[in-house]
């Protein structure tokens, strides 16, 4: 039990810090690369021999951004670009950005004209997954992403290096799954903030210390009795599920969070890297078999609903928590569909406001109690 509280811990303060760890890669001579939400090719900054860190913004009221971007830019982008403006995230040797909605249009041009210290790698993800040549699309956009990179590093990305580090990326995936379903098994010890830092403080270290980290503490939650949970169970859907007020108000009304489908947790761990003719051509594949995901087009919009409601049956869920994202346009778009198709299933669906300009969480606090009465 010590053990786990302590990695716990260990967990939390990563979490908590990231300013903290880019200073350690810093001061260990390390050239770190800004990684913005979500599908960031990292596997090319590991092969690089550079170190990948998340770009997920945080609780911050903006007050230098709003000179190049509007109060309705999506809270997370908005947070992301004034840490940028304010030094936040001094010391990068760049930052990748994917084009996945008009949003990030618009932030890449504010990134370039605000944050002139830190060069911004871009690439666009081809949306129409299903037409012929969306996979050599992708290979020649992860190509100018390699090029980059290789100039930042100083050496060529070898195939094999490649390889190397999709095979880690793989295992990482591997061992956030394990955990997912591990504290599934001690909703004692694992509260849904604990959870969330687990997931969050991955997405800041390397992936061998991810592996070597996560690892250790599912070996440490299998020794344990497993928990019969009394309270409710939900699962989360969305874009994030901070702050941490937010998740604190479900421990409080007895509320475990058993599954989720958010952008900054388990959306990141659950496609791995398929085996191809190369190690390129696997990294572009991985992106055509994302599924259920606001920012993977989809012809067929019952996925993710269908995804979800697998999830609660499987985890055994009362409801799911729509954790909306402020002025996140393609997470609106889902959300008629999603909640119908829930509710159809029978579970209680509903929706919370996620805005990083804030911590004020009371009207969410409001509708968890009125879940957990219900």
């Amino acid at each position: 039990m010590s053990d786990i509280k302590a990695l716990l811990a260990q967990f939390d303060e990563i979490s908590g810090n990231p300013r903290k760890m880019l200073g350690e890669y810093l001061a260990n001579g390390e050239k770190v690369i800004g990684c913005f939400p979500v599908y960031t090719p990292q596997p090319l900054v590991t092969a690089a021999g550079l170190v990948p860190i998340g770009l997920w913004g945080g609780q911050v009221n903006p007050q230098v951004s709003g000179k190049y971007s509007p109060i309705f830019t999506c809270s997370i982008l908005h947070s992301c670009l004034e840490y940028g403006m304010s030094g936040a995230y001094q010391g990068l040797s760049a930052a990748l950005m994917p084009i996945l909605c008009d949003t990030f249009r618009g932030t890449s041009a504010a990134w370039r004209a605000g944050v002139k210290d830190i060069p911004l790698i871009v690439f666009i993800h081809p949306q129409n997954r299903k037409d012929p040549g969306a996979l050599d699309y992708m290979i020649e956009e992860y190509k100018s992403v390699k090029t980059a990179l290789e100039k930042i590093a100083g050496k060529e990305i070898t195939n094999r290096a490649l390889a190397n580090a999709l095979t880690l990326y793989n295992k990482r995936n591997a061992a956030m799954r394990e955990f997912c379903a591990l504290a599934n098994e001690h909703l004692d010890l694992i509260t849904p903030v604990a959870r969330h830092h687990v997931m969050k403080a991955v997405t800041f270290l390397k992936p061998e210390k991810a592996v070597e980290m996560v690892g250790e503490l599912n070996k440490a939650l299998k020794d344990q009795p497993v928990c019969k949970w009394t309270g409710k169970k939900v699962i989360l859907t969305g874009i994030t599920a901070e702050p941490d007020d937010l998740l604190v108000s479900f421990t409080e009304n007895k509320v475990a969070v058993v599954g989720d489908d958010l952008a900054q947790e388990s959306r990141q761990y659950r496609t791995d890297y398929p085996s191809a003719n190369s190690a390129l051509e696997s990294l572009a594949l991985q992106w055509l078999e994302i599924r259920g995901c606001s920012l993977a087009h989809d012809d067929n919009n019952t996925t993710r609903g269908k995804m979800l409601v697998e999830l609660a049956e499987r985890t055994g869920a009362d409801g799911v928590v729509l954790c909306m994202m402020r002025f996140c346009d393609i997470e609106e778009y889902d959300q008629p569909y999603v909640i119908k198709m829930l509710q159809e299933a029978g579970l209680l669906a509903f929706s919370v406001d996620i805005d990083q300009s804030t911590t004020d969480s009371g009207q969410a606090r409001t509708k968890i109690q009125a879940f957990a009465e219900n």
